[in-house]
């Protein structure tokens, strides 16, 4: 794939995770033509896209970057003639993934990649579905993709190591960071990760440890804080002064151990889905949520452009 914008990226589904991604493409000077078969999906698509705009602007746009290069088409097939780089974003289903594929893959050139957004299924039960499978791929983007830089680049047990390598060359190109996940697993990583804490959050609101609020506080204004700089290996190793993450592990180690196995188990109950609602409910009393999103996006951008001058962060 060449590393240039001489290609047309064509997006496949155009919800809110599609719209940020063609926006996104369309930020590094790319045409990108879109298709999704719901009723005023191109409707819908520009409208997201111009809300993403003004924080693209501030990011900083690419040379030739402009609105004017989206198309839609709701024919798949039309949309797509002609792409050199696909991303499919279609509903987590996996008897619509594997169709989409079968369509996407007839419509474009046998070197063309396919991408999937998808945050859970796994490409090897997408990708035989399609003509030429090697070159189909799992490129999970982080929520909202127009910002956040990290991709998950999995491949099935059809794709080739040349399209691996195409693909994490071809997102670094444009200012992502992908990584490499060596194995399929269910919610690729950031989102097990995510997960995890999720788990432990439901469960102390459950056991009545503490309120919503104060969790989204302890995070936001605790480990969150270093979590946005660093990983969790390279903090755990900063934590341990010179003699790195190895002491950690020898002087903390039977104390987080102790807290794994105290760590809790439950299940979506209505009880427990009824007591993050009302704790939501109640931290927003005093919030707008636009007005929460809009701030949130603007911290983001700046934090973005910190890193970016930090070179010693990786």
């Amino acid at each position: 794939m060449p590393q240039n914008r001489s290609f047309k990226i064509g997006i496949v589904g155009t919800g809110v995770i599609g719209a940020s991604w063609a926006a996104y493409f369309l930020s590094r000077g790319f045409d990108v033509s879109a298709t999704d078969p719901a009723p005023a999906a191109e409707e819908k698509l520009r409208h997201l896209i111009q809300n993403f705009w003004e924080p693209l602007n501030r990011v900083g746009l690419a040379a030739g970057a402009s609105l004017d290069r989206l198309t839609f088409d709701a024919d798949l097939g039309k949309a797509l003639a002609g792409v050199g780089f696909v991303q499919e974003n279609g509903p987590e289903r996996l008897d619509i993934k594997r169709q989409l594929f079968a369509d996407i893959s007839a419509a474009v050139a046998d070197d063309a990649i396919i991408a999937t957004s998808s945050s859970g299924i796994l490409i090897s039960d997408i990708q035989d579905a399609a003509k030429n499978p090697g070159r189909v791929v799992l490129g999970h983007p982080f929520n909202p993709p127009h910002l956040i830089p990290l991709v998950e680049v999995v491949g099935g047990k059809l794709t080739t190591a040349e399209t691996i390598e195409r693909t994490l060359s071809f997102y670094t190109s444009i200012g992502k960071k992908p990584i490499h996940i060596k194995r399929e697993v269910k919610g690729h990583i950031a989102n097990r990760l995510q997960a995890a804490l999720w788990r432990e959050a439901f469960y102390l609101i459950d056991q009545g440890v503490a309120s919503v609020s104060d969790i989204d506080t302890a995070i936001a204004h605790g480990p969150g804080l270093r979590w946005a700089l660093l990983g969790p290996f390279m903090n755990l190793h900063l934590s341990g002064g010179a003699g790195g993450i190895g002491h950690v592990i020898d002087h903390l180690g039977p104390p987080i151990e102790s807290w794994w196995r105290d760590l809790g188990n439950l299940s979506f109950t209505p009880t427990v889905r009824a007591e993050a609602v009302n704790g939501i409910e109640e931290e927003l009393k005093a919030r707008s949520l636009e007005a929460m999103t809009r701030a949130r996006d603007d911290v983001l951008i700046q934090l973005l452009s910190l890193k970016s001058a930090a070179p010693t962060l990786p």
